[in-house]
């Protein structure tokens, strides 16, 4: 983790362990563009849906 002040909550460690993943493997040094990392990052998302809670206010 770069920065100041970062923390990372156990519940969400694997989430951000699997961005930096993600980042490292497709990176410009793999000869992955910007371009060509978004259709990966897209083809991830095919079948997914986002769902969110109600929340009582």
């Amino acid at each position: 983790m770069k920065g100041l002040y970062q923390h990372c909550g156990h519940q969400h460690l694997n989430r951000y362990l699997t961005e930096f993943d993600f980042r490292y493997s497709n990176r410009a040094a793999n000869g992955i563009d910007d371009a060509k990392r978004a259709d990966i990052l897209l083809l991830g998302v095919v079948g997914k849906r986002l769902t969110y809670q109600s929340v009582a206010c």
